[in-house]
């Protein structure tokens, strides 16, 4: 369909009865731009709620993230904190390898030397 058929049809990709490739008679002309402006800003009132709809599914789809990363972070703690249980079961019942006690010395290292950090902190 031709440009000059889709302006007058008042929508695009619609059939509008003349002849494929006919210019629109100089009476028209006026009528086809009228026409052709009211399109444009229909198709941009149309644009303008799809921003909006899109938008607000954004702000959503975000809201949603971050709710998702708060339960990733408390389960990763969770997480954490069983295993320092596991760890602490594993010491009192004295089935730790060699390798498992040498990381439990390092761990407990870095408490102390935090601790002391802390300690001197508070004493400033």
């Amino acid at each position: 369909m031709s440009e000059a058929n889709q302006k007058n049809s008042g929508l695009p990709n619609s059939p509008s009865g003349r002849s494929g490739g006919d210019p629109a008679p100089p009476s028209e002309n006026g009528d086809g731009v009228e026409l052709q402006v009211k399109r444009i800003q229909e198709k941009l009132q149309q644009l303008l709620r799809q921003r909006e709809s899109l938008l607000k599914e954004n702000s959503k789809l975000k809201e949603e993230i971050r709710q998702l990363q708060q339960a990733h972070d408390s389960h990763s703690d969770r997480v954490e904190q069983l295993q320092q249980q596991v760890e602490i079961l594993r010491t009192t019942k004295g089935e730790m390898s060699e390798t498992e006690k040498r990381v439990l010395e390092k761990r407990l290292g870095q408490y102390i030397r935090e601790i002391d950090r802390c300690i001197a902190l508070l004493s400033e």
